[in-house]
């Protein structure tokens, strides 16, 4: 019985698409040194979050892949290039109706929260008491005119 590399090599072999390889920016370029204080051309190496780029992605081969790495590592150590870039990105969904503890809204309120809630009752005692102050104010107003 066949090893499965030995499938995936020959699953490979029978599906004959040609892979057009990926030129590197330094040969197209004519690139024949790769300084650490050229900038514009270290960040073609880079991700948009700073990260170094693999040598499949960029196409590069291995001896230019090593110096584009040492470059932009000695560039961020005299700090022309960042370490890490934040991307703002907007969150959608999910975590909205959660409190600090991951628990629904519903669910992370105490019994003793809910005792306490106002019912109303509180508001309609407190109008009736300034009503009846102010009955008691019209009628020495008018105690007052009549005398």
């Amino acid at each position: 019985m066949a090893s499965k590399k030995n499938k995936a090599r020959s699953a490979r072999d029978a599906n004959p698409r040609k892979f057009k390889k990926k030129t590197s920016v330094l040969i197209i370029d004519k690139v024949e040194y790769i300084d650490y204080k050229d900038v514009d051309l270290l960040r073609r190496f880079m991700s948009d979050r700073s990260k170094i780029k693999n040598r499949r992605v960029a196409g590069n081969d291995l001896q230019q892949q090593r110096e584009v790495a040492s470059a932009i590592k000695l560039a961020r150590e005299m700090a022309l290039l960042p370490y890490a870039t934040r991307v703002a990105s907007t969150r959608t969904g999910g975590r909205r109706d959660r409190d600090d503890r991951g628990r629904g809204r519903d669910e992370g309120r105490d019994d003793n929260a809910e005792s306490t809630e106002n019912t109303g009752d509180d508001n309609v005692e407190s109008t009736e008491s300034t009503d009846t102050s102010t009955e008691v104010v019209e009628t020495t107003e008018t105690t007052e005119v009549e005398a």
